[in-house]
């Protein structure tokens, strides 16, 4: 899990990133929760998908936005940080020029930003979202959205209700050709406190049903 730091449209982003053995593995890019409420790439959702990516094969990188830990900057109200996500994922394909596919993933700002690079780059081809902000966020960019994916969020979630969740999948689900699962954890609350290994069998459950890649 080697640190590497690479240059931003704001100066240096510090990340961390496995490099698969396969010349030719997905891409998987991970991105954290809100700056200013002490999210960091090392928040244990954002560890946990990560894990789960480098399992299947992914090369697979979680970065610190502009002005958290040593990434340079200050937050920007997610149109920074959504040039920052867009530049790792450049520093990525530079360092996998064969690789066909790439999944973004998020937690809680991390998933609203996620979803917003997905739709600047088509060779986005799957999505995992952990605790979307559906009722503090605007997700009306996603007309259409561009690529069937995963939500997961906690049914006691004290922060982003889970009733504006399913809102925003039945809004997404009735789109063409675009599948969203759509999964509730019972009893959990938005950061997953105790409920880390249900967040970790559904996106396992997930990625095992929708990758032709072998674990």
């Amino acid at each position: 899990m080697p640190e590497v730091i690479f240059n931003g449209p704001d100066g240096r982003i510090e990340g961390r990133y496995h490099h698969s053995k396969q010349s030719n593995a997905p891409l998987a890019l991970i991105l954290h929760p809100h700056p200013q409420h002490g999210g960091t790439m090392n928040n244990k959702v954002v560890f946990s998908i990560y894990q789960n990516f480098v399992r299947r094969g992914f090369s697979t990188l979680r970065f610190n936005f502009r002005g958290v830990g040593r990434s340079q900057g200050v937050f920007d109200n997610g149109q920074g940080e959504l040039s920052d996500a867009a530049a790792a994922l450049d520093w990525m394909q530079t360092h996998n020029p064969n690789s066909q596919t790439c999944w973004t993933a998020g937690f809680s700002f991390g998933a609203w930003i996620s979803m917003q690079l997905m739709m600047r780059r088509p060779e986005i081809t799957g999505f995992i979202s952990v605790a979307p902000p559906a009722s503090t966020n605007d997700f009306t960019f996603l007309a259409p959205c561009p690529a069937s994916g995963l939500i997961v969020h906690g049914s006691d979630d004290e922060v982003i209700p889970v009733g504006s969740v399913e809102k925003l999948t039945q809004k997404l689900s009735i789109q063409k050709n675009i599948t969203i699962d759509y999964r509730v954890v019972k009893g959990c609350n938005h950061f997953f406190n105790n409920h880390q290994k249900e967040l970790t069998e559904h996106i396992d459950d997930y990625l095992e049903k929708n990758l032709i890649l072998a674990a």
